[in-house]
Formats: C-alpha cells, structure tokens, sequence
C-alpha cells in the first residue's frame, strides 16, 4: 500500500472516532441524562472539554489532511516530480504530532475523572466527590453515596471510558501517520520498499 494510501485508511478511521469523541462529551453536561440546574454541580474535567478539543477539533484537522494525501500518485517516485508529495507527507506528521497530543489531552483527562469520579450530591447532603483514589472501580455498593443526580455514577464512568478508549485509539493512529509519514517524506507515495530499491539500482548502475 502507498503511504497515501495508508494515510488515507487513517484519516477516515479518526473521523468518526473524533465525532463519537465530540458526542460523549456533549453528553457529559447532561448527568444522568437530565439537564442540572446548576452547571457548578458537573465534575469539573467536563469543562476541561477532553473529547471536544481533545478528541475532537484538534483531530479533525490531521484526519483532514490525512484523506487529503490520497490525491496523490506514484508519478515520479523518488525523482524530482515528487517533492510536493514529499512535502505533503512531511506535513502530515506535523498534524499527526497535534493530533497525538490532543487526543493524549482528552485520555489523560479522562483518566484523571475516572479515578476521581463524579461530582455528586452526597448523603451528607452537600455536593462534592466522595469517592477517593478509584475506589468506586471495584466496589459497586460505594456508588449509593451519589444520591443526586440520578445514576451520574456510571453515566460519568461509561462516557469517559469510552473517551479514554478513543483517545487511545486515536493515538495509535497518529502514531502510525508518523511512521508512515517520515516513510513517505523520504520515498515518496509509493511503497518504501520498491522505492529504495529502485534507489539502490540507481546507485550501482552510476558505479
């Protein structure tokens, strides 16, 4: 497969992973599936907005130009022609880096809620967090000091876990548009390996 081709593969996998990231986090402003009456009363992390920025519009941008790289061919490999597709793929790994790093922000985020867990109002009939260190993880019978709003607990614990999980993904995959894209910004679109080859053919016919 050419690099462009790879990169387009990835480009149309974060799409939706970033739209399902914007989504989850929207959801999170509505505890419970119920709108609060006061919006000091959501965890804290919600504001951080993981899966809008993070996940999110931070994503949209080197998925963009990921699927962007797919006009490109294999005229000219590793010959003059190609410094534009060469300097495509050098910019991809630029977007792919904010990409890492806006979906690394949305998973440490959500990592850090996670083992916070909610913001509640507790039986001692204040809103705060009563959980401490993750605790609730592993004991169900904890979650009974949320009394309000109603099923915060795993509303908060199953959105943010899926944040966390897509911006592990996310992740992944711009890691990949790394690799592939330090591939492609030395050979060109088409396959590295065809591609040195015909370097190292050039090469030995000149000696």
């Amino acid at each position: 497969m050419c690099t462009g081709g790879c990169a387009k593969c990835l480009g149309g996998t974060l799409i939706p992973l970033a739209v399902f990231g914007v989504l989850a986090n929207i959801l999170l402003f509505f505890p419970g599936g119920k709108v609060v009456d006061d919006n000091s009363h959501l965890s804290e992390e919600v504001w951080y907005f993981g899966g809008i920025l993070g996940s999110g519009v931070l994503m949209i941008f080197p998925a963009l130009v990921f699927l962007g790289l797919q006009k490109n061919d294999c005229c000219g490999c590793c010959g003059s022609e190609s410094c534009g597709i060469r300097c495509a793929m050098f910019t991809s790994v630029l977007f792919a880096v904010i990409g890492f790093l806006g979906a690394g922000y949305s998973f440490i985020v959500s990592a850090v809620s996670i083992n916070k867990g909610p913001r509640c109002f507790m039986t001692n009939n204040t809103w705060g967090y009563p959980f401490h260190n993750g605790d609730y993880l592993s004991d169900q019978a904890l979650w009974s000091k949320c009394e309000e709003p109603h099923n915060v607990v795993p509303w908060n614990l199953t959105l943010f876990s899926i944040l966390l999980i897509i911006g592990a993904i996310q992740m992944i995959l711009c890691a990949i548009q790394v690799i592939n894209g330090l591939l492609g910004t030395l050979c060109g679109n088409c396959q590295c390996c065809g591609c040195c080859g015909r370097v190292m053919d050039q090469s030995n016919r000149l000696r």
